[in-house]
């Protein structure tokens, strides 16, 4: 319905809940268009200028009455912006432990622009996105053309680097809007003001799309991989969303065993082409750091001091591939007994 509502590039409110995807649902697009009629008519906006999203489970009739009667009173609530995104942040979380909201403030054509977000995603998060809502804003003037062309360059190097279970979902929505009240010459082509304003949109994406990673259901652990020295940039973020989605991996980390041999395993089997005896592998946290394996082969290290970086909360691997000049950062993190309690229980 989202993209039906976005042929003219426009849009003016969304309306989300959680708890319910309305996803394989019965009467789940009917519902879906009363949420947005109901919102257009308090707000005094067409129906079209507005957006919905659902997370939670797959299925499940929508209590939609419940979300209409609410409308009125969310609608005020927008009048108390900042206390409004806290509340809006919390509301959408499902299996989250933490509220994701990041805002930033950058210099775009010689103004001063700002920013904002809130995200949610917590399981069933993999490449190419996953069971998570992010609504961005900002006070940018830019075109409509300009700000999707922004969002998909975006949207490629952070949510779609990242993975906690190996799992994508029915249902995913990443979208920003823009006032244009920041007084800033419209970006309507891609000049040194629209880098400015992607290098912002990305900070902002990428400090979203780790809040999630590092949230995984159950995670004790974010996996920051990084990928130098790979042929092409395609290879090296092929390698590294192989890395940071292998369970072995993720467990070996879960354990703090310095395995790096589950690590050259995912390379292998990632479908990248790369020579294995030019790889380097080292482990880093705030601890230290340790190389484990050069060229291909395993190194005698330290085995103690290798468990005291993994015991951190913020593990690195660091891959040298030595075959080029690319690089590519990706996200996960391990997997732990409590994924499956969560998991295993979910629906009921």
């Amino acid at each position: 319905m989202d993209r039906a509502h976005l042929t003219n590039g426009k849009a003016r409110a969304i309306i989300a809940n959680s708890g319910n995807a309305n996803a394989c649902a019965p009467r789940g697009e009917e519902n879906a268009k009363a949420e947005c009629a109901a919102v257009a008519k308090v707000l005094g906006i067409p129906t079209e200028d507005v957006l919905v999203s659902s997370t939670g489970v797959i299925g499940q009739t929508l209590p939609v009455k419940v979300i209409e009667d609410a409308v009125p009173e969310l609608v005020k609530g927008l009048a108390h912006s900042a206390e409004a995104s806290d509340a809006a942040a919390h509301a959408i979380m499902t299996t989250d432990t933490v509220k994701k909201e990041v805002a930033v403030e950058t210099c775009v054509g010689g103004k001063t622009v700002r920013m904002g977000g809130i995200a949610k995603g917590s399981g069933m998060i993999h490449p190419n996105m996953g069971t998570m809502l992010c609504f961005l804003t900002t006070d940018c003037a830019i075109s409509s053309e300009m700000i999707k062309a922004a969002l998909l360059d975006t949207v490629g190097v952070s949510f779609n680097r990242i993975s906690v279970d190996g799992d994508t979902s029915t249902n995913d929505t990443c979208c920003v809007l823009a006032n244009g009240l920041a007084g800033n010459e419209t970006i309507t082509h891609k000049n040194a003001a629209y880098g400015e304003f992607l290098e912002a949109l990305r900070t902002l994406a990428i400090t979203l799309a780790k809040e999630m990673a590092a949230d995984g259901e159950g995670a004790k652990h974010l996996i920051t991989c990084t990928v130098n020295g790979a042929a092409d940039e395609k290879t090296a973020e092929t390698v590294c969303k192989s890395v940071i989605s292998s369970t072995l991996t993720k467990a070996a980390i879960f354990g703090a065993d310095a395995n790096w041999g589950r690590v050259l395993c995912a390379m292998g089997y990632s479908g990248a082409k790369f020579d294995p005896e030019k790889v380097d592998v080292l482990f880093a946290s705030a601890t230290g750091s340790i190389e484990v394996c050069h060229q291909g082969r395993g190194l005698e290290f330290d085995e103690d001091l290798a468990k005291k970086i993994l015991t951190e909360h913020d593990i690195e691997i660091n891959i040298q591939m030595g075959e080029g000049g690319a690089v590519c950062t990706c996200w996960g993190c391990d997997i732990t007994y409590d994924y499956i309690k969560i998991n295993g229980d979910y629906r009921t």
